[in-house]
């Protein structure tokens, strides 16, 4: 039975990895990694670890996503593109090094005698507790501190892409406009709209010129 759950639950977590490169919507490998960490948490569970499963759920499945949900949806990342591969190479390397990986596994489950587990109290939380605000205290704290750079860092990259300057103008195509409102300083006199089909006819009525 827990041979049947350990293909299971071993088998979700190396599909929905696979789905984390396959997509091209940032939002789907989001929710793929997800998977992998719910996958992990069974894992975790299953070798008599309810601690390192709870956190797996609570920090990564919960916490850390959320934020990288957060960041996603800050930066407005649109669905990728596909592009020709430069790197030819990688897909081979990628289907041999797989391989290699399926074989090895297989030869240890086949070959490898693997002795009973021993009962400890390793990933209990009254062993992981004292260790964790006592002897990794100071790792602990320093990995708060590098999520909250991320979420600054964030939220610099999101203000600056919606950043102009003060001289910067923006020359529409087909449109018809006041030409106070693009010009406030134009007396009452002047003409009252400007029409242009194109951005390089808008510049030229305008007046407005490239500026390096």
């Amino acid at each position: 039975m827990l041979v049947l759950l350990f293909i299971l639950f071993g088998g979700l977590a190396v599909g929905c990895a696979i789905n984390v490169v396959a997509q091209r919507n940032p939002l789907y490998c989001a929710i793929s990694l997800i998977g992998v960490f719910m996958s992990l948490a069974c894992l975790y569970l299953m070798l008599a670890a309810p601690f390192i499963a709870a956190v797996q759920v609570i920090v990564y499945a919960g916490a850390i996503m959320v934020l990288v949900v957060f960041v996603i949806m800050l930066l407005n990342v649109e669905q990728e593109e596909k592009r020709r591969m430069r790197m030819g190479f990688l897909v081979p390397a990628a289907i041999a090094l797989a391989a290699a990986l399926i074989a090895e596994v297989t030869f240890i489950l086949a070959f490898v005698d693997s002795e009973p587990l021993q009962v400890s109290d390793i990933g209990l939380t009254r062993s992981i507790g004292p260790a964790l605000f006592t002897q990794y205290l100071l790792p602990f704290e320093i990995t708060s501190i590098l999520l909250l750079m991320a979420i600054v860092g964030a939220m610099t990259l999101a203000r600056r892409t919606g950043e102009l300057s003060a001289r910067a103008r923006v020359v529409p195509g087909d449109q018809m406009l006041a030409l106070s409102e693009i010009d406030p300083t134009t007396s009452h006199e002047a003409p009252g709209t400007v029409e242009a089909h194109t951005t390089s006819e808008a510049a030229r009525v305008l007046g407005i010129t490239k500026r390096e």
